[in-house]
């Protein structure tokens, strides 16, 4: 077989349809959650390398950065609401 040759087999659609392994509806949520969940971690990992650079170039400290963490958790324990129950709280008028 020819280079071109296998270039052209390898690019050639599969035959038949697509084999699936659950229900396709549940697939397709599969397949979003999974995309959701590689654009998090890319996004974690980006803030991970922001904040290493801020704190290398002495922008901000690390203790800073984790004081805003804590301050947010305290907050949310201090009796601020979540999005869903401010969205309960609209829906019950």
């Amino acid at each position: 077989m020819s280079i071109p040759e296998a270039l052209a087999r390898s690019a050639a659609k599969p035959a038949g349809k697509r084999p699936y392994f659950l229900a396709p509806e549940t697939e397709r949520v599969l397949a979003i959650t999974m995309a959701a969940v590689q654009e998090l971690a890319v996004a974690r990992e980006r803030i991970d390398t922001l904040e290493r650079l801020l704190e290398a170039k002495g922008v901000v400290a690390r203790d800073e950065i984790e004081q805003q963490e804590g301050e947010a958790i305290a907050a949310n324990a201090g009796g601020d609401l979540h999005s869903h129950e401010v969205a309960d709280e609209i829906a019950a008028g």
